[in-house]
Formats: C-alpha cells, sequence, structure tokens
C-alpha cells in the first residue's frame, strides 16, 4: 500500500500505462473536441476504455504495435505532448535544438508506453467517477479529479489540462497527478539526474537504451 507523496516512480509509471489506455481507445470522434467541457471529456474517454481493453486480447497480451499505434491516433489530439516532456526534462528543455527535442518526445512517448504496456492486462473490472469540477468559464488552465475504483483501495486521480486556441483547440492533459504525485515532477527528479551527468545528448541515450532494453524483454 502507497502513502500519499510517496509512490515510485514504476508503481506511478504503471498508472500512467493505465491512463494512456484510458485515453487511447477514446472511440468517439474528436470533431467537436472544441465544444467538449474538459470533465466531459476525460469521462468520455474513461467510459469507451473501460469497454474496450477488457475485449480487446492483443492490448491484454501486451502488444505493443497494437497500444503505440492507439495512442498516436487517440491519445495524442488530447496531450500537449511536447509541454508534458519539457516539464519532465525540465530547464534543459530551452537550451534543446529541435532535433534533440523531437528525440527527447519520441523517447519519452516510448518509455510511458513500453514500459508498463503489461499492467494493461490487469484491466477488469475498474470503474472510474468525475469528481464535480471546480473552474470558471474564463479558466484556461484546470484540474479534473477522477477516482478509479476496483480492487484494493480506490485510486485518486488527477489530469491538469490546458485550453488552446486555434486548429487544435480545445482541452488537452498535459500533467497526471496520481495518490498526491505530479508525474512530470517525478520523471524531472530522475532526468535531472540523467542530465547533470552527461548532458541531454546522455538522457536521450539512456531513455533510448532503457526502450532497447525493454523491448527486448518483451521478445
Amino acid at each position: 500500500r502507497h502513502r500519499k507523496g510517496s509512490m515510485d516512480l514504476r508503481s506511478a509509471g504503471r498508472v500512467v500505462a493505465f491512463l494512456l489506455a484510458v485515453a487511447s481507445f477514446g472511440l468517439a470522434p474528436a470533431v467537436h473536441a472544441a465544444d467538449e467541457a474538459p470533465d466531459t471529456l476525460i469521462k468520455r474517454l474513461s467510459d469507451d476504455v473501460l469497454g474496450a481493453v477488457k475485449n480487446d486480447k492483443t492490448v491484454q497480451s501486451g502488444d505493443i504495435n497494437r497500444i503505440i499505434a492507439l495512442v498516436d491516433s487517440k491519445i495524442m489530439p488530447h496531450v500537449n505532448f511536447q509541454r508534458m516532456t519539457a516539464s519532465a526534462v525540465g530547464p534543459a528543455w530551452r537550451q534543446a535544438t529541435p532535433e534533440q527535442k523531437k528525440l527527447l518526445q519520441d523517447e519519452f512517448k516510448t518509455l510511458l508506453v513500453r514500459t508498463y504496456a503489461g499492467a494493461l492486462a490487469q484491466v477488469n473490472d475498474q470503474t472510474i467517477s468525475v469528481k464535480p469540477l471546480r473552474a470558471d468559464a474564463a479558466d484556461t488552465e484546470l484540474v479534473v479529479r477522477t477516482e478509479i475504483r476496483g480492487r484494493g483501495d480506490p485510486i485518486q486521480l488527477e489530469y491538469r489540462l490546458e485550453k488552446t486556441p486555434g486548429d487544435g483547440a480545445g482541452w488537452k492533459i498535459y500533467n497526471l497527478n496520481v495518490l498526491g504525485v505530479w508525474l512530470m515532477e517525478t520523471y524531472r527528479s530522475q532526468f535531472a539526474q540523467e542530465i547533470n551527468a552527461k548532458g541531454l545528448d546522455g538522457l536521450i541515450a539512456s531513455l533510448a537504451a532503457r526502450n532497447k532494453s525493454n523491448l527486448a524483454k518483451k521478445g
């Protein structure tokens, strides 16, 4: 049992994998995303996934290609992944070249999905409820609070979202809070050690090595 604020990175990552799956299986069209309220968005994606995961044997078996394809097609339209990666990398992001930024985003996404794909097999009788939204109509950033219920104690989850204008208008996720821990801050602490020791290229190389190792284990 985890105490509030004491979640380790591996445990947090398993929940990230579940959340990625929740968003990645959003089956309803995103054409009206600009008009969709943030709590409605989270509720729709959450409800859709519970039925989809339970009936998708390829996901339950940890099919990486299936999971990554679904994440690319379904979750990314609802996530500011550049902001998420920048938050995880920390101040060094501002000094990164465009090529380094692309590599960091690619490797970080692969890490989140591939390392914890096995957690999807554990999806069974969970239900997700969205708590009443505390927000003003003028808000451009807010938090949607949810709770996963199933076996064991309920898991408190919070999604931090921002409202984006333009062609990609709508609410986009850029951070997640699991049991009182904001996950991008958790990764930032770990990544800072790599950056301090070997720089941004060292972090990229380390992430790539971890992803290659995880792929080998799956094989």
